[in-house]
């Protein structure tokens, strides 16, 4: 897909909300979409919150917006053009049971990238035939699970790498590590390949990335798999592959958009987790804080799977465990400039 603004106007201003509709309009998988510049793109976003604003009474409503893409940036995240298309209530995550909920959702998104629904151009002052498609959902990782109807616990969680994965278990942080598995994404050539010292010890990595599946090829995964309207959540006998090959505990009910499958990326992770796990983790670590990631469980962790002994722990007096200050991490004195 690719931006194109028609109206400019000064300081990058609409004189109209309308006017904005027609920033995006090319869509090269479904040209026949495209050619109404004003259908409309929309993202559907959801988490869950806490409305008592005390932990002392738990509960969790999940409202479920939709925001719309073919505004340009600085108008499509305002809260006059965000949209609460429902609320899902009740004491705890509705789980893989949300599609439930998504039900009346899914049908209105059906009817209105087929027939469509003649509107009022409040700019150019005409009706036309508008069409909607949705483009994506965004949303934390948990949720992701619940929206895609992929797992995202255990050795298979990665959505993209789904069963062909190099995952590891942690036995001192009793935890699936995912080290050393983005190897396989560089190229062939990449002298990173052959290095058996800094990565994991003794370890090599030759084999490509997994195979990018089409919309079509993940749909023939979970075929056979059950919606959640139709059957048990949580079946008493699960597929003996789960876990093993496979992730999958439903076919989400986003699959019944006859689009979904052309769709290149369909779930999206939020600003504010990238964020957290991208930059505040490591910058934990760096600055060596009381919340850092670099303890001892996981000094032990390296001690198995790493070369690096420099960060080996060691015993001191009274059998106090030691551990070593890494190279990574700053000093009380580099704290402040």
């Amino acid at each position: 897909m690719s931006w194109h603004h028609d109206h400019k106007t000064k300081e990058g201003s609409m004189a109209h909300p309308s006017d904005g509709m027609a920033w995006k309009h090319f869509d090269s998988e479904n040209p026949d979409f495209a050619k109404e510049i004003r259908n409309v793109r929309l993202g559907l976003c959801t988490d869950g919150f806490n409305p008592n604003n005390s932990n002392s009474i738990p509960y969790s409503l999940w409202p479920v917006f939709l925001t719309i893409y073919n505004l340009p940036p600085w108008m499509s995240m305002k809260d006059s053009f965000v949209e609460v298309s429902l609320i899902i209530p009740g004491g705890k995550s509705p789980g893989q049971n949300i599609d439930m909920f998504l039900r009346p959702l899914i049908d209105e998104l059906k009817e209105l990238y087929g027939e469509g629904i003649e509107v009022y151009d409040a700019y150019r002052k005409e009706n036309f035939i508008m069409r909607v498609i949705l483009l994506w959902t965004v949303s934390d990782f948990p949720a992701y699970a619940m929206l895609s109807g992929w797992s995202t616990h255990g050795r298979l969680a990665c959505p993209y790498c789904m069963g062909d994965t190099n995952a590891f278990w942690l036995h001192a942080g009793g935890k699936t590590s995912w080290f050393d598995c983005h190897r396989r994404f560089l190229p062939m050539s990449h002298p990173f390949r052959t290095d058996i010292d800094g990565f994991r010890r003794s370890t090599s990595s030759l084999v490509g990335p997994p195979p990018e599946l089409t919309g079509w090829e993940i749909l023939e995964q979970f075929s056979n798999i059950p919606v959640v309207y139709e059957g048990v959540t949580h079946p008493k006998h699960k597929d003996p592959k789960f876990g093993k090959t496979h992730n999958w505990v439903k076919k989400s009910i986003f699959w019944e958009l006859e689009y979904w499958p052309m769709l290149l990326i369909r779930h999206n992770l939020d600003v504010m987790h990238i964020e957290t796990n991208v930059f505040e983790n490591p910058f934990q670590m760096v600055m060596d804080t009381s919340k850092t990631k670099d303890n001892v469980k996981a000094r032990k962790d390296v001690e198995q799977f790493c070369n690096r002994p420099s960060l080996h722990v060691s015993s001191g007096n009274n059998n106090k465990i030691l551990k070593p200050k890494a190279a990574y991490t700053l000093t009380k004195k580099e704290h402040t400039p």
